[in-house]
């Protein structure tokens, strides 16, 4: 495994960081996670040097910080550093904060979180978390041992990034960024201003929540096999990420164990100004075309679930983006119809606008709702 600085902490991480948002999971609900399974991958990557598990309060409805809580005994737990984070949209006082932090030591079953995150902080959040005291809370649990450092996690634009990291002296914060959103949200210039101010930077969603993982169109692939050195397209996106020096983990949120054993020999060929000028310059045509074939920029983040009318949002859109991504392959269209019960069909949506309010990618969810299901669902 290689290891990395995080900011200015005397702390070496693993250049890969296991994410626990999309653990393998029972009869396709997510709060039912396949423990035995999970445990084994989370045990797998440390025992092969992962160093850093990141999970939240509210992955797989819950559930996701019990399952790590389980990977985390018999001597794992001294093997790594916990990360998790607190729901502040369920926040309203610092009784909340209390109690949430509670509820997640006990899940965990640890006495202390090394990195705790402020979770998901927008133009929204932010004002009102900061308002309720959280520095204050923060401190206090810091000075009792509880909490090791301190973070935030952002999807907002990068004007409101610069405003929250000059707030307060932050240990690290955990940005989305690939080779498909350099300069979306924080993006780029987010990445070096919080480097800059000695900050240890968390990349999420490295591969767009596996978009960039999926068998690429016959352009794409071209593109790819255009290259001297041959790599999985999940491991291209990786490598751009490894390659820039301010970044000092990539998280990936892995459901099987062929991701795992996939994930950790990638980080081990990684390093700092690794890839050359050439490949370098192929990730950047890959990016053009796939922005021609206009792919959904969901992630499957799954914050949108439940919706309220049974619709399967995050699933509906991996299809309309494979669909896109495979050059309007009609087989993709017949496993769409075969996969959803009729109840669960895009065309299903009563445009509540709930989804929306929760989407970190401030997506239009209801109108692509609409455009994935003329294009999926339509008899041909």
């Amino acid at each position: 495994m290689q290891y990395r600085d995080f900011g200015k902490i005397d702390w070496k991480v693993s250049a890969l960081g296991f994410g626990a948002m999309r653990l393998p999971i029972l009869e396709g609900d997510s709060s039912k996670i396949n423990d035995p399974l999970a445990i084994q991958m989370i045990r797998y990557a440390i025992d092969h040097g992962v160093n850093y598990v990141d999970s939240a309060y509210g992955y797989h409805r819950g559930n996701s910080e019990v399952v790590v809580g389980k990977a985390l005994r018999d001597g794992y737990r001294e093997k790594v550093r916990v990360a998790t984070k607190m729901p502040v949209f369920l926040i309203n006082s610092q009784e909340d904060m209390d109690h949430c932090f509670n509820e997640q030591l006990q899940k965990f079953q640890v006495e202390k979180i090394d990195f705790y995150l402020l979770h998901g902080l927008s133009k929204d959040r932010w004002p009102r978390i900061k308002d309720l005291g959280v520095f204050t809370w923060a401190e206090k649990k810091k000075s009792e041992g509880k909490i090791g450092y301190l973070g935030f996690s952002f999807h907002d634009e990068f004007s409101l990034f610069k405003e929250i990291v000059d707030s307060y002296k932050w240990d690290f914060c955990q940005i989305q960024y690939n080779y498909m959103d350099e300069n979306f949200q924080a993006g780029v210039k987010g990445l070096k201003y919080a480097a800059s101010k000695g900050m240890g930077v968390v990349i999420m969603e490295p591969i767009a929540g596996g978009r960039l993982a999926i068998t690429p169109p016959p352009e794409i692939l071209a593109l790819w096999n255009s290259a001297k050195i041959k790599r999985k397209p999940p491991e291209w996106a990786l490598q751009w990420v490894w390659n820039q020096p301010e970044v000092s983990l990539a998280l990936s949120g892995m459901s099987n164990m062929d991701h795992v054993i996939e994930n950790v020999a990638s980080a081990e060929r990684s390093g700092v100004n690794h890839l050359t000028e050439e490949e370098l310059s192929l990730i950047s045509k890959v990016s053009q075309k796939y922005r021609e074939l206009g792919p959904i920029g969901c992630t499957g983040c799954r914050y949108c679930m439940p919706c309220p009318n049974g619709v399967s949002i995050p699933e509906i859109f991996g299809y309309y983006n494979e669909y896109f991504a495979k050059d309007r392959d009609n087989s993709v269209r017949q496993r769409y119809k075969k996969s959803f019960k009729p109840e669960q069909y895009a065309k299903n949506c009563i445009k509540c606008g709930k989804c929306e309010e929760l989407c970190p990618q401030h997506l239009q969810i209801r109108d692509l709702l609409r455009t994935a299901g003329q294009t999926l669902e339509s008899e041909r």
